[in-house]
């Protein structure tokens, strides 16, 4: 056992995020400001896109992206059940209906295939979800969405830098949304980015997400604005502030060595975890790139004398913090009440929830700590295997 107990996930922090975060203070400006902006800009470069829309949290940000496609009360939202909460939750905001499609057993991201038949005359826009950091099938998505004239709305929160097809997240549909929670690959505490090639979609989402203030409202307080605004909108409070943003640039900067060690975790994990057939390493794709937010092991509990809950318990035991992603949408009471969801209905989703452990992976992790998480997951194995 560990003599300190090793988290599920570490922000990597040090002296550049404080020089940046300095630099504010000293300002004298801490909210929305020119550091937003130029995390917007630098991060717009890296993924691709034409704008980007700094935000204070994902939620917010797949919020505006449904308001600005003009989503309504009884319209439908085609999306997966295998996520966690905003990402239907959103959807009900509009008082709109969440549809779920069920995931490829491989990857846990929602099957194009199902997608079709889940279309109808109210469907007004798809949401897929690249599961920790592993981009969705966007090809056969989009196609289906194309045909139809409904926007992809992609939820990325997992997934910077991921690649699909030599093609950043970010640049690929209608609008994506970036989470920067404390716990994903690149953190502002909390926030979040929307990214679209479209003028107008990204206009709506920048005055929605000030109180619907038309121009940059931000800008009344400074030599170079006016005490006149209008509101257009009955808009929100979404707005980044230059303290988080700060702390985004200098996450931006260290962004591709941090992936490279999530990268190297993986790898490790998947020699050591790979031929062992109690186990089920994570799907990979041949023509993505993951951004290994999270590494989802899977159990073959036919082979194992213990469950799930156990399997974790006995990692707590061993010193070792993990977590179960996701317990899907439609088993929750709310959307069971609300729409008649049963656990049978979403089999694939249902049945992987059931044997999911997700191991520790971020970037401060030393090579003595992904080996003690390699013991403790053998250990635990070789004693409960049946």
């Amino acid at each position: 056992m560990r003599k300190n107990f090793l988290p599920f996930a570490l922000p990597d922090l040090d002296e550049t995020e404080l020089n940046e975060i300095r630099e504010v203070l000293e300002s004298g400006w801490v909210t929305t400001g020119a550091k937003t902006k130029r995390f917007e800009e630098e991060f717009a470069a890296v993924v691709g896109a034409r704008h980007a829309v700094a935000v204070n949290s994902c939620t917010a940000a797949m919020h505006l992206a449904l308001d600005a496609v003009g989503l309504r009360r009884d319209d439908e939202v085609i999306t997966t059940p295998y996520t966690f909460a905003a990402t239907a939750e959103v959807i009900r905001y509009f008082d709109a209906k969440p549809v779920f499609v069920d995931v490829e057993p491989d990857y846990l991201t929602i099957d194009p295939a199902l997608i079709e038949k889940a279309f109808t005359p109210k469907t007004k826009a798809v949401i897929p979800v690249h599961i920790a950091g592993l981009p969705a099938e966007m090809d056969g998505i989009r196609e289906a969405a194309r045909r139809r004239g409904v926007p992809v709305i992609e939820d990325a929160a997992h997934a910077f830098p991921a690649i699909y097809k030599g093609h950043m997240i970010g640049a690929i549909s209608e609008l994506t949304c970036f989470s920067f929670y404390a716990t994903k690959t690149i953190t502002t505490g909390e926030g979040g980015m929307i990214c679209t090639e479209d003028d107008g979609l990204a206009e709506r989402c920048r005055i929605m997400a000030l109180h619907g203030i038309s121009k940059d409202a931000w800008k009344r307080y400074t030599a170079e604005g006016s005490w006149y605004y209008e509101i257009i909108a009955p808009g929100y409070k979404y707005n980044m502030t230059d303290v988080a943003a700060a702390m985004g640039l200098a996450q931006l900067r260290k962004a591709q060595s941090m992936y490279a060690r999530r990268k190297e975790i993986a790898r490790r994990y998947g020699e050591a975890f790979a031929r062992v057939s109690e186990l089920q390493v994570p799907g990979d794709r041949a023509d993505a790139q993951h951004a290994w937010h999270l590494y989802m092991l899977r159990l073959n509990l036919d082979r194992l004398s213990i469950n799930r809950a156990q399997f974790v318990e006995e990692l707590k035991k061993s010193g070792i913090g993990a977590s179960v992603h996701f317990i899907p949408l439609h088993i929750h009471p709310y959307y069971r009440d609300a729409f008649g969801c049963r656990p049978e209905d979403l089999p694939v989703a249902y049945r992987e929830y059931l044997r999911e452990v997700s191991l520790p992976i971020f970037s401060k992790m030393s090579d003595d700590d992904v080996q003690s998480v390699i013991g403790a997951v053998a250990a635990i194995v070789a004693a409960h295997r049946r």
